[in-house]
């Protein structure tokens, strides 16, 4: 698999890659996160390309204390071929040097494989609570 930055003609393949993993929720449109992502960091925003066709992406971010992951995504037909380790510690890489001490990211505590996951790359429950505010509606209001 070769990692390498979004580009706007990856567009409907992506999200059609994140319906197929499920991420799409009816309260984010992603051609709208696509839109606000290519706003602030862009080059956080990898695909894993593989035989010419998207298998995985990952959206990066880091706001000066804490860096981000959203949008973690391996085709089914791809998954447990290490690509999802691959283009995780690629981002990593990216967000370190950008000189971020820590990477936080969300799971649905339902979701134990994916949770399971994330613990074999290292990572561990922090123990606190979630909270989010929508500050804007699908709508743009």
């Amino acid at each position: 698999m070769e990692i390498r930055e979004f580009e706007l003609s990856d567009q409907a393949a992506v999200i059609e890659l994140w319906k197929e993993c499920q991420l799409v929720v009816p309260w984010n449109d992603p051609a709208r996160d696509i839109q606000r992502k290519l706003a602030v960091d862009p080059d956080l925003f990898l695909v894993g390309e593989y035989s010419g066709s998207i298998v995985a992406t990952v959206m990066g971010g880091y706001e000066g204390h804490r860096g981000w992951i959203n949008y973690l995504a391996v085709s089914p037909a791809w998954q447990r071929r290490g690509f999802g380790r691959k283009i995780m510690q690629h981002v990593e890489v990216l967000i370190r040097e950008k000189g971020c001490p820590k990477i936080n990211l969300q799971v649905r505590e339902t979701n134990q494989a994916v949770v399971s996951f994330y613990e074999s790359l290292g990572y561990q429950c922090d123990h606190v609570i979630g909270l989010g505010k929508r500050l804007v509606s699908d709508d743009g209001s």
